[in-house]
């Protein structure tokens, strides 16, 4: 029994949880319910124990960091970050 047990321990032990990234614009950030969406659609539900930058909006560029449980889906969050600010309405770009 207990080789059969062991067996199927390193069988799941064995199942890998891929890390994957993904990278997008802001369209709308709710900051109680923790969900960002971008301008792709997609929606993410980003864990309360992630920290965001208080001043995350729309328009703003970041990067996810998760894991992947392949057919399964979305494993879990592992950071958001902020690769760019948004320019304020209005604002030229140029330097």
């Amino acid at each position: 029994m207990r080789i059969i047990l062991g067996a199927a321990l390193a069988v799941f032990a064995s199942l890998p949880a891929f890390a994957d990234e993904t990278e997008g614009h802001v369209l709308a950030y709710d900051r109680r319910a923790g969900i960002i969406v971008l301008t792709d659609k997609t929606v993410w539900v980003v864990p309360g124990e992630i920290t965001l930058p208080a001043d995350l909006g729309r328009g703003d560029r970041v990067l996810f960091e998760y894991d992947s449980a392949g057919e399964d889906g979305l494993a879990a969050i592992n950071e958001v970050t902020r690769l760019a600010v948004a320019l304020p309405e209005g604002t030229d770009g140029g330097s």
